[in-house]
This record gives C-alpha cells, structure tokens and sequence, in this order.
C-alpha cells in the first residue's frame, strides 16, 4: 500500500469524525467522501434525514485502511456523475 494512502490526523479537532473502536485505524485522507455524489448507489451505511439530506454519520467506507482501492474501483461512477454534472460555458 502506497504511503499516501493513509493519514491518522490525530492533530484535526474532529477527529475521529465517526464513532469507532480503533481510532490508530481511522483513514482520514477522505475527510469529504467522493463517494457521497453517488446518492443511494455509494455503498456506504447512510440514511437520508427527514430534509432529504444524506447522512453518513455511521459510514467508515472513506475511512478505512483500504478505502483508496475501493474509491478508485469506483471512480468510473464517480467520472460518470460528473460528467452528467458538467456544465459548459461559452466564451
């Protein structure tokens, strides 16, 4: 596993942001998850609150030892959704 691919940063105010038993764990190179964008199809333990706004609060996906292989296995998703997102500007 690339150096790059995990950071404890223990020094964050916030940290951990998720309740979890093994904080020395806790990966926060992802501290805004890329896979949120995909709504329901993220694969994460989310909910959607009353107001319509997702909530990950219970999700460690992003914040796992491994969670750069598995964002990157869903990047095609992820460049897709950005693509259909993709506004054009004229000069």
């Amino acid at each position: 596993m690339n150096s790059d691919s995990f950071i404890n940063n223990t020094d964050c105010k916030y940290f951990p942001c998720h309740k979890t038993a093994h904080p020395e764990d806790f990966n926060c190179l992802f501290c805004y998850c890329p896979l949120y964008m995909l709504g329901d199809k993220c694969g994460g333990n989310f909910t959607y609150m009353e107001n319509g706004v997702k909530n990950c609060t219970d999700c460690m996906v992003p914040h796992t030892r491994n969670a750069v292989q598995y964002i990157l296995k869903r990047w095609p998703d992820i460049a897709e959704v950005a693509k259909r997102n993709r506004t054009t500007t004229e000069s």
